[in-house]
């Protein structure tokens, strides 16, 4: 690693917690419009144990909103081109790839010593047992809801699950978690704006193993983009707990 690498994040923070941050390890669960972007900038930020889980290979459509996504990408795994780009970026970072589909019978697998996990994925169901199991393990997670249909950058917010409003998919996975009895106080990324789509849907785009077909919903990078960076400024929030990263 170049010394000068990190130069300027140790101006901003102190060398100690760039330190602190090399000896994190985060695990980030979907590496797509939204999660490639959270990745990005926890390597960027020096974060020195990365675990990035997925299943998925890269297609043409995703080259719109995709950091990860290029032509030579195309017919790839997601998480061995994440693993690659990581590398570029942070050469001493410690990345494990994991290629599945999250469910109820991978969990502790994927979580196992995540300092914080970051839960990038579509599915519903899988969304809401992964936020179940955390919360009830005693595992930092931070989760992003619906970022697709959205077109209003300055709506994007962060709030506890249970202070979401005006985002389908966060009402969904507020009923879900209610029913499991599981606290409604995990961190999240959503916006309120709007949208005409019915998540009870979305299963049917995310389940590819079971092989339906996926549903496109229409998106914009300047979103998704978005969302990545404010879940990985959150991760930062936790790992560091310093002034200037606080949570009001």
């Amino acid at each position: 690693m170049n010394e000068e690498q990190f130069l300027r994040l140790e101006r901003l923070i102190g060398r100690d917690k760039v330190e602190r941050l090399h000896n994190k390890r985060v695990t980030v669960i979907g590496c797509g419009a939204v999660g490639g972007y959270a990745l990005e900038a926890l390597v960027r930020s020096g974060v020195g144990k990365i675990r990035v889980v997925d299943f998925d290979t890269f297609t043409y459509s995703n080259i719109n909103r995709q950091i990860l996504a290029t032509y030579s990408s195309v017919g790839l795994k997601k998480v061995l081109v994440a693993k690659q780009r990581i590398l570029d970026i942070f050469p001493d970072c410690s990345v494990e790839t994991v290629d599945a589909f999250v469910n109820e019978d991978n969990y502790a697998e994927i979580t196992k010593d995540s300092d914080i996990v970051l839960d990038c994925i579509d599915s519903v169901k899988s969304k809401i047992g992964l936020i179940a199991y955390c919360t009830t393990h005693n595992i930092e997670i931070i989760s992003s809801m619906g970022a697709a249909l959205r077109r209003d950058p300055t709506l994007i917010r962060y709030s506890t699950i249970k202070d979401t409003y005006g985002c389908p998919l966060a009402r969904q996975v507020r009923t879900g978690l209610r029913k499991m009895n599981v606290p409604l106080n995990v961190m999240c990324v959503f916006s309120p704006e709007q949208v005409d789509f019915k998540y009870n849907s979305e299963n049917a785009e995310a389940d590819e193993v079971s092989g339906r077909k996926k549903l496109v919903l229409g998106s914009l990078v300047t979103i998704t983009a978005i969302f990545g960076e404010m879940m990985a400024h959150l991760a930062l929030t936790k790992l560091l707990d310093i002034k200037g990263f606080e949570i009001n």
